[in-house]
């Protein structure tokens, strides 16, 4: 075994009460991101992704769908009767990784960052048996306290629920919930754990005290007054949380060189990439794996989900969803791009207008109210208002063919499967079934019949 070698755990069992919702604690959004995946982005680049081992109990199944590709190093904690008892299901499975020393880190903690822990695996060279993170808040009135003899050295932390201050001093320092264990010295602790105390949980916390009981080095590495250390547990934490990391975002892409405009209203994911030239204006949402080259102009009112964008504008009110824009393209105002589209250069998707696993080809156009699904749209082809292709037939999917230079006339109903060969015509109001063969015209509509009315509208 390595000396050095270094295993986490994530405890992300619970429920969240105070958080008044039946989804897991740790999948509650914060930027488009669920609570968990902030700390395995800090995690992961420490003691590598495969070495992160996540706790899991209520509602598992929900927690291993948002996250499938880390579910082979889940563990499950089937009743969670504490953090204690989190890390005592966990000890076997963290045995057999084989590592000396163990972090522990809390699901719910989106503001933790990588130079917290810095301090905390430097102990491993002091030889420390077991360290932890502490915080100086204003009001450490809920949380659990870190109680220090009279040489300045940790005794113990107390949970706030059995904290009394006539017994255990006005202790200001509190605890961070981030751990550092030698799993040798610590394993004989954690069945000493018990839960007598006011919530008959097994608390994490009593390890401290039971390690200086035995005489081992125990440390606590103060990060001054980061509340943000501290965790989600209600409503105003979660948003104050998502507040810091949407302004902390905010101004890393303005220093990078992206203008952003009416900054209050924009709101940028963690794992979203911004070129330095992009210009946006509020309110704005870019979430998931966004990407934005240079030169790309967010008009007002937008929402972007793992949207490629490449010198194109977006225009007011429109979203952008798993689709690819290519350079000189513009969008909207009020479009929807679902995913599997994309648009090559110089194509235009104009306003009310939908598009679903659809490519448009370079210089075409679907200026109003139409909807794309499943299909490819030739070069310089021109959609007409209206136009749907009916691409679902009750059990599958099937495409829609329309070759370059096609002119498609308003009101028209694709039929799918259907090919449009180049240069050919649609008639406005057709319902169109058949392919139609290149440089031709198609009528597909029944001849108008007026019938004299019985009764004088007048």
């Amino acid at each position: 075994m390595n000396a050095h070698s270094l295993d986490a755990v994530i405890l992300a069992a619970g429920k969240g009460t105070r958080l008044y919702s039946d989804s897991p604690k740790v999948l509650r959004p914060i930027l488009g991101e669920p609570l968990l995946q902030y700390v395995y982005a800090v995690l992961e680049p420490v003691v590598g992704a495969e070495r992160v081992h996540t706790v899991v109990g209520y509602r598992r199944e929900e927690v291993e769908q948002a996250f499938p590709e880390r579910a082979r190093r889940f563990i499950l904690q089937r009743e969670q009767l504490g953090t204690g008892h989190a890390l005592q299901v966990a000890w076997a499975a963290l045995q057999e990784a084989s590592a000396r020393w163990l972090l522990v880190a809390n699901g719910d903690t989106p503001l933790l960052r990588q130079e917290h822990l810095a301090g905390l695996v430097q102990l491993r060279d002091e030889d420390v048996a077991l360290g932890f993170l502490t915080v100086t808040p204003e009001d450490p009135a809920a949380l659990g306290r870190v109680v220090r003899g009279g040489d300045g050295g940790v005794r113990a932390i107390i949970e706030a629920k059995d904290y009394d201050a006539s017994l255990h001093g006005d202790a200001k320092e509190v605890n961070a919930g981030v751990y550092l264990f030698d799993m040798e010295r610590i394993a004989p602790l954690l069945g000493e754990l018990k839960n007598n105390n006011n919530s008959e949980e097994y608390y994490v916390t009593d390890l401290v005290g039971l390690a200086v009981a035995r005489g081992l080095d125990v440390r606590a590495v103060c990060c001054g007054d980061d509340s943000g250390l501290l965790g989600v547990n209600t409503p105003q934490e979660l948003c104050d949380a998502e507040e810091l990391l949407r302004v902390e975002i905010l101004d890393a892409w303005r220093r990078a060189g992206v203008v952003a405009r009416q900054g209050e209203s924009i709101r940028i994911g963690p794992r979203a990439k911004l070129s330095p030239g992009v210009d946006i204006c509020g309110p704005v949402e870019i979430y998931g794996e966004s990407r934005l080259g240079s030169g790309v102009q967010i008009q007002s009112h937008v929402v972007l989900r793992d949207a490629v964008l490449e010198g194109c504008i977006i225009k007011n009110f429109s979203h952008v969803d798993g689709a690819v824009v290519h350079e000189r393209c513009e969008v909207g105002p009020f479009a929807r791009l679902r995913p599997g589209t994309e648009l090559r250069a110089g194509s235009r998707i104009g306003n009310f207008v939908e598009t679903k696993k659809t490519v448009l080809g370079e210089g075409a156009k679907a200026s109003h109210l139409t909807y794309l699904g499943d299909a490819v749209v030739g070069a310089k082809t021109n959609i007409g208002a209206g136009t749907i292709t009916c691409n679902y037939d009750g059990v599958n999917k099937h495409v829609t063919q329309i070759e370059e230079g096609v002119f498609v006339g308003s009101n028209t109903a694709l039929v799918a499967p259907v090919r449009l060969g180049a240069g050919s015509l649609v008639a406005a109001g057709s319902t169109v079934t058949q392919d139609v063969p290149p440089g031709w015209r198609a009528f597909a509509r029944s001849r108008q019949k007026n019938v004299k009315r019985d009764k004088d509208p007048c």
